[in-house]
Formats: C-alpha cells, structure tokens, sequence
C-alpha cells in the first residue's frame, strides 16, 4: 500500500494544480487543454519548471519570475491540500478500485467547486455535469445495484435543499442544490451526515460572523458550496461509520 500512497500524494499535487486552472477558466468559458498557463501580472507564458506544483511557489519565493509580481499562496496550498486528500482517501477506500476512482473525481470536485464558490459565489454547472458522468460510469462499472439508493440519494439532497433555497433564496443558491443533488449520487445515503455537517459548520461560522460584525454581515452572503464539500470529504471517509454511530445510539 506504500507506494500507492505514495502515487496517490504526488498524482494529487499534479490534480490539484490542473484544478486551480479548470476552477479558474471554467467559468470563465475559457479552454481547460490550452493555451498554456501565463503569468496574471504580465501575460508571460509560465514555463514549465515555473510550474511545478508547490516546489516551484517555494523556489520562487512566491513571486513571478518574469516581472516579479506575488502569486497567491492559494495554489500551492491548493496543490498540497489535494494531495493529502488523496492519500487519505486511497488509505481509507483501499480495497476496492471503483470505490477508490469514485473517491478521487468526488474530491477532485468538491475541491474545484469550493475554488470557484470562493472566489465568485458560482458552482459550474459544467464541473457538476462532467463530475455526475463520471460518478455513473464509474458506479455502473462497480457497483450497478447501487444506482437506486444513489439516485433517491440524490433526489433527497437535492430536494432538500431545493426546499431551503425557496424558504430561505438569500441563503441557498440553486449551484447548493445541484452540487447536494451530485453528493447524493457520489455518497448514497451517506449524504445524510454530509448535508449535516455542512448546516452544522455554516451555521456556526455565519454566527461567529454575525457576532464579530453585527448587522452588516446580514448583508453579506457566505458561500454554502465550501461547507457541503467540507460535509462531503468527511462523509466520504467516515460516513457510514457515522451513520452506525448513530443508529447505535439512538435505536
């Protein structure tokens, strides 16, 4: 298992640098295979030994080579935090090669919709759709008796939240409903704990803001995409176990 793990850091740093691209020219409309990657300062072409992920922010120092200009420390630490993520994930699914491939596109997207709800308060539609057939190709190749608990997953999740983005329009977008739809798909019932811990975590951080910042902060939306990918990423690795936990302990 060593060495896959090994694989699987390495392959998430490469991942999670072409992410931080497709998180920033998807929207966008832009191509995701070229033109090559330019320096946002000056427009230069970035080399390739420039773009080296997290080993060329470090060598450089965190700035441009061309024209000296600061690169946003979100990349490398972008790069590194899918690299983890990959490992843990192949470290935890380790066993089952479908699961495993669900696992990585799974937190492939989390990741890339988490940039792109940061960063523009938009989920792609494009990165959902590309990421719901890649779940079913991969869960008809794995698991095809499966599909029907996914797809009521799915309906759920994404109902639910449907039902709180009429109640409450300010505080859900319709990209948090297709992004729940999508991890209902990916985790099964496992979206339960998942959608739980993204009400738990926005709610917690949307009152520390409140009380840090009074009335403005009404004012001021907060992305809910990081919080479901937050809820997806634990569900992925410890949902089931949650979900006995719970059963045990309150049936």
């Amino acid at each position: 298992m060593a060495p896959a793990a090994v694989f699987a850091f390495l392959g998430g740093l490469l991942i999670g640098s072409f992410l931080t691209v497709v998180a920033h020219r998807v929207p966008r409309a832009e191509s995701i295979v070229g033109p090559r990657s330019r320096c946002p300062a000056c427009t230069t072409q970035i080399a390739a030994y420039d773009n080296l992920p997290v080993v060329s922010w470090l060598a450089l120092r965190g700035r441009a080579r061309c024209c000296g200009a600061s690169i946003s420390p979100r990349y490398p630490l972008t790069e590194s935090a899918v690299g983890l993520l990959f490992l843990v994930t192949v470290l935890v699914l380790w066993g089952e090669a479908w699961e495993v491939a669900l696992g990585l596109v799974f937190v492939s997207t989390l990741v890339a919709v988490t940039l792109t709800d940061l960063e523009l308060k938009l989920i792609p539609n494009k990165i959902l759709l590309v990421a719901t057939a890649l779940g079913l190709v991969i869960v008809a190749i794995g698991d095809p008796g499966s599909l029907p608990e996914r797809f009521a997953a799915a309906a759920a999740a994404g109902g639910l939240l449907f039902a709180a983005a009429l109640a409450y329009p300010q505080g859900m977008g319709v990209g948090d409903v297709k992004l729940a739809a999508v991890m209902g798909l990916y985790l099964g019932r496992s979206v339960a704990p998942a959608l739980l811990v993204a009400l738990l975590g926005g709610s917690i951080v949307g009152l520390a803001i409140v009380v840090r910042d009074g009335a403005a902060a009404r004012k001021r939306g907060i992305p809910f995409g990081p919080f479901l990918a937050l809820g997806g990423v634990v569900s992925l690795l410890a949902g089931s176990d949650l979900i006995d936990l719970y059963l045990d302990t309150f049936t």
